[in-house]
């Protein structure tokens, strides 16, 4: 997904730094990205964005950020009597604490151009908790309900915050998931893999291009009006109204 999101913002020419914990990571995303949009701007940086030093780091190469994407990996599956206060502790820090730490130490500087966008890439499973994502559920409400009251603080300033939720995209964090829920109901993977393409409206997983595409539309001029959403992608598989 945050792959994606970089090409959907150079296709639209935006100047991209990508974020990865190793040089390597880094490189293989840059050259990925620069097969499928030949003329990217695009430039990385390596390191663990938990890490408030490597977050100045970033910043003192990287000074003028117009549009931040919070997006980390999700903690591991699993049954929350397994979870000691180190698993608990690992989770905020990098679902709910560093999203805030860069919101922290971008967001003053965008009230001061009077334009900014920060999306959070969070999960489906914020407004419909999966049971076996415990982590990610407590993580990422916390981040949710931090960025509603800011989110309607910067509006004013040209700044908006919003939160990107996806369903059950194709990704390699939905197999690890899918795999962990049918050992969990004694069921194949290839069975529950099935059953969840089955039970979503669009009969399919989503393609991470058309996530990229939503939250390019969302840091753009066209979307100044948006703020302080929680947008689920999910091929319609929330089942409420609201």
């Amino acid at each position: 997904i945050g792959h994606a999101i970089a090409v959907a913002l150079a296709a639209e020419g935006a100047r991209v730094i990508v974020n990865g914990r190793t040089q390597a990571s880094v490189d293989d995303a840059i050259a990925r990205l620069r097969t499928e949009v030949p003329d990217a701007q695009v430039e990385g940086f390596a390191g663990d964005l938990s890490d408030p030093g490597q977050v100045d780091a970033l910043l003192g190469r990287f000074p003028k950020v117009d549009i931040l994407i919070n997006n980390a990996g999700g903690p591991p599956p699993g049954n929350f009597r397994d979870w000691d206060r180190e698993a608990w502790t690992a989770a905020l820090n990098a679902n709910m604490l560093t999203p805030i730490d860069l919101i922290k130490a971008t967001v003053d500087k965008m009230i001061e151009r009077r334009w900014g966008r920060i999306v959070n890439i969070t999960s489906g499973a914020v407004k419909a908790p999966i049971d076996v994502l415990g982590l990610s559920n407590g993580a990422r409400s916390g981040l949710t309900g931090f960025v509603a009251g800011l989110a309607r603080e910067v509006a004013k300033h040209g700044v908006t915050i919003n939160n990107l939720l996806p369903g059950q995209f194709e990704t390699d964090r939905l197999t690890k998931t899918l795999e962990a829920g049918a050992k969990a109901a004694g069921i194949s993977a290839e069975e529950n893999f099935d059953r969840k393409r089955q039970g979503n409206p669009a009969r399919r997983f989503g393609q991470p291009a058309e996530f990229g595409a939503v939250c390019a539309f969302l840091c753009s001029q066209h979307a100044g009006y948006l703020n302080a959403q929680n947008i689920l992608l999910d091929g319609g598989s929330f089942p409420g109204t609201f």
